[in-house]
């Protein structure tokens, strides 16, 4: 299935910003979204349109608002501080692929220590348990 937007004014409204209704969609009066239902139909150059984000819907939807239920913009992000110069150098010989971990980051590799051969029944074939009881068979096997 392909998620596509249509045509629509709520398109050009910005999200997560304030925006005088009357300038975007001309009309009749409407209701705050704050107020609820049983308020009286406001005039649209009384109400803000705000255009909120949904996660399950890439356009997000559009609520209008009154001045006393309107949400605040949201604070400007703080931008991160310039990273500080490192003291060492990187060989030029050292370039790393995008993506792929450093080696200070992986640590020592651990020692290949081969798995340990697991009795098995003669008759049946199948894996012994540590009680030396074949679970399918139910003959006793002597283990190492």
């Amino acid at each position: 299935m392909r998620v596509t937007s249509g045509a629509d004014w709520r398109e050009t409204i910005p999200f997560e910003t304030p925006v005088n209704l009357a300038e975007y969609a001309p009309g009749e009066p409407a209701r705050c979204f704050g107020c609820g239902t049983d308020s009286e139909p406001l005039p649209r150059e009384e109400l803000q349109a705000y255009k909120h984000r949904h996660p399950g819907n890439h356009d997000g939807y559009v609520r209008f608002y009154c001045a006393y239920h309107a949400p605040a913009a949201p604070a400007k992000p703080i931008e991160p501080a310039a990273a500080a110069p490192t003291s060492r150098k990187l060989k030029a010989s050292s370039k790393r692929v995008p993506g792929a971990p450093r080696r200070e980051e992986t640590g020592p590799r651990p020692a290949f220590t081969p798995e340990r051969a697991r009795p098995v029944c003669p008759d049946c074939f199948m894996e012994i348990p540590p009680t030396g009881l074949c679970g399918n068979c139910g003959k006793t096997i002597a283990l190492d």
